[in-house]
């Protein structure tokens, strides 16, 4: 097993289109201890049909569903200042894109990382992109098939593409019973690559449980407050919650050792002791 386990704020949306409050999330992400900071990027009239942009929604930004996808959306100018103030704290940063056009979009800032979201899984010409870029790639798994996941996994062995894949739960939140860990096995089995989680829970507990079963990377969704306008509010994690999280997990990477029958020093004194 990896020892070291990658961690991934999701600020995703949760910085409501606000540069300064996305600043402030990647700040608290980097203080927590996280590896990487993830966003998500759409282009608006390319994922959305116009009946459904022109449809209502309420929000800060106006009447329909159009204002609101176009106010959570950044551009160029934003990713670009992203870009340097994580340069600045120190972390990784990546996004999750949701159509062909964002996702090269992205290509000027020479990424390490890529991630495909649960809900595009099955987005081929998004996928096959994705994968020519050649980068390790996050594929998580949520609301999928086993011959979706095949379909995806092909596509990035296709084109020598190195990738983790993730189990996801996509409810939002989850509970603890809900989580099924036991796919983190199930994945790595069936693929023989490294498995991640990707969890929307309150609270720590499946998150140490997929670490304790050998998870690779975690990535959960992360807000300065769950009370604040979103959809992924409520099942994202407060900075305070962040920092524990962080701490825990990086004392379960020491608690799952390496798997080797060893007979430590410590262990060996209460042997003689108790075997004598």
């Amino acid at each position: 097993m990896a020892c070291h386990v990658f961690i991934t704020a999701e600020i995703g949306i949760n910085h409501n289109g606000d540069p300064a409050l996305a600043h402030k999330m990647i700040r608290e992400a980097a203080e927590a201890g996280c590896d990487a900071v993830k966003f998500q990027k759409r282009t608006v009239d390319e994922v959305y049909t116009p009946e459904f942009l022109a449809s209502e929604r309420m929000s800060p930004w106006g009447t329909t569903q159009r204002e609101q996808k176009e106010g959570l959306e950044f551009g160029e100018k934003e990713y670009d200042m992203i870009h340097d103030f994580c340069k600045e704290c120190n972390i990784q940063w990546f996004a999750s894109c949701w159509d062909v056009t964002s996702q090269k979009f992205l290509r000027k800032y020479d990424l390490k990382y890529n991630k495909i979201a649960s809900p595009v899984l099955t987005n081929i010409p998004l996928l096959e992109v994705c994968a020519e870029e050649g980068k390790y790639t996050f594929i998580s798994t949520g609301m999928s098939t086993w011959d979706e996941i095949d379909s995806a996994v092909e596509i990035f062995r296709k084109h020598s593409c190195p990738f983790e894949l993730m189990h996801c739960v996509s409810i939002y939140p989850s509970v603890p019973e809900e989580a099924n860990l036991c796919m983190i096995e199930s994945l790595r089995e069936r693929y023989g690559v490294p498995v991640g989680y990707s969890g929307h829970e309150i609270g720590h507990l499946s998150t140490l449980g997929a670490v304790a079963l050998g998870a690779a990377s975690v990535e959960r969704h992360f807000t300065l407050d769950r009370n604040m306008y979103g959809s992924d509010q409520k099942s994202s994690i407060e900075p305070s919650e962040m920092r524990e999280m962080v701490s825990l997990i990086r004392q379960m990477e020491k608690a799952r050792g390496t798997g080797e029958r060893i007979l430590t020093e410590k262990e060996l004194a209460v042997r003689k002791k108790m075997r004598s």
